[in-house]
């Protein structure tokens, strides 16, 4: 190990609602910031992913956010103010929360690198690097977004672009635009554009609407399946693909506006447009690929934490700790995937992890 690393017992990568968690779960259990943890945050200021949001996203239409552990979300805004802009109101919301529990976040720092098979773990970053005992990987996905590769791509003479780079429908006015997925992010997007312009909603497979609200219980039965998939070592898979969408008031407008006239997938896309296996061709301007995102921890990789399926066999008591180092916890993936499941796993990895390298804390 470089002797001019900075040595820490727990690194947290990742400064979003899961980093947040599993930092004031450390603080709690008696750990100090500086040699005790520390919070890396690639990004410029407080609120994780939710500052890169597109303006048009509000806290009226994001799925529920919930709170942080030890704070609510109300002491900074009123529920009410449901058309405030989820961009803004989040990371004010977060930079509260930093600054209420004097959480150590060092930003804007990139882990670039993670490695080391003795008692430490040697974290390269754009800046430092540091030399931890344990890590609580919190990054998330919005740095990681999916794209699949269909023939044509490369030559289509439109814009391409992916739901991480949306910004506003008005710059796609009088414009063609095929909309690609079946998620939450992509019927907010057609919604949205179909207003300015000519859509065309493409997905994999057809959309699963349900008819009645989302329940708790149908909440935990979701988690469960994601957990058995990543206890088994399998990649967690669409959140969507088990929960299914809820026809909303917004979904029931669109299909009266005739919006919700969904198309099966294309075989290749062309120069001009996509052309489906019947030989049946559309001419569009832009295509919008609402197709996901993957886990962002290729900064793990050299640690060989993948089985061959590309899946992470995970254990412990919320599923947070890597089955093939125990030094590795990830929040925000698989079954903590949700602001409410982030939170739970960030104080299951936070107690995990300093018992598993015998630190000492409040209660000890």
């Amino acid at each position: 190990m470089n002797s001019l690393a900075y040595k820490i017992d727990i690194l947290v990568i990742g400064g979003g609602q899961a980093g947040l968690s599993a930092g004031y779960h450390l603080a709690q259990l008696g750990l100090t910031g500086g040699k005790g943890f520390l919070v890396l945050d690639k990004s410029p200021e407080p609120g994780g992913a939710w500052q890169f949001r597109w303006p048009t996203l509000t806290m009226k239409t994001i799925n529920r956010l919930h709170d942080l552990p030890g704070m609510g979300f109300a002491e900074v805004l009123d529920p009410g103010q449901t058309e405030v802009r989820a961009a803004e109101a989040v990371p004010a919301y977060f930079r509260a929360y930093e600054e209420r529990f004097h959480l150590p976040v060092y930003r804007p720092v990139t882990a670039r690198l993670v490695c080391g098979r003795g008692e430490r773990l040697r974290v390269e970053t754009d800046h430092e690097v540091f030399s931890a005992r344990g890590i609580i990987n919190a990054t998330g996905t919005w740095d990681a977004p999916q794209i699949p590769y269909y023939p044509g791509r490369e030559l289509f003479e439109g814009r391409q672009l992916h739901t991480h780079d949306y910004h506003v429908p008005d710059e796609f006015a009088g414009q063609r635009v095929a909309i690609v997925g079946a998620g939450i992010s992509a019927l907010q997007m057609l919604d949205e554009i179909s207003r300015v312009a000519r859509t065309i909603w493409v997905t994999r497979r057809p959309p699963v609407f349900r008819e009645t609200d989302f329940t708790a219980e149908d909440g935990r039965a979701a988690v469960a399946r994601v957990e058995e998939r990543v206890r088994a070592g399998l990649v967690p898979g669409s959140v969507v693909s088990v929960t299914g969408i809820p026809r909303s008031p917004a979904i029931r407008a669109m299909a009266a506006r005739g919006v919700l006239n969904r198309q099966p997938m294309f075989s290749e896309i062309t120069p001009s447009g996509l052309r489906w296996p019947d030989g049946r061709e559309e001419a569009v301007d832009v295509i919008i690929w609402a197709t996901g995102f993957r886990s962002a921890l290729d900064h793990l990789a050299p640690l060989g934490l993948r089985e061959e399926n590309g899946g992470i066999t995970m254990t412990g008591r919320l599923a947070t700790e890597v089955a093939r180092d125990p030094r590795v916890h990830l929040v925000g993936y698989g079954p903590s995937a949700s602001t409410i499941g982030a939170n739970r796993a960030g104080g299951a990895a936070a107690r995990a992890l300093v018992e598993h390298l015998g630190l000492r804390t409040v209660s000890a």
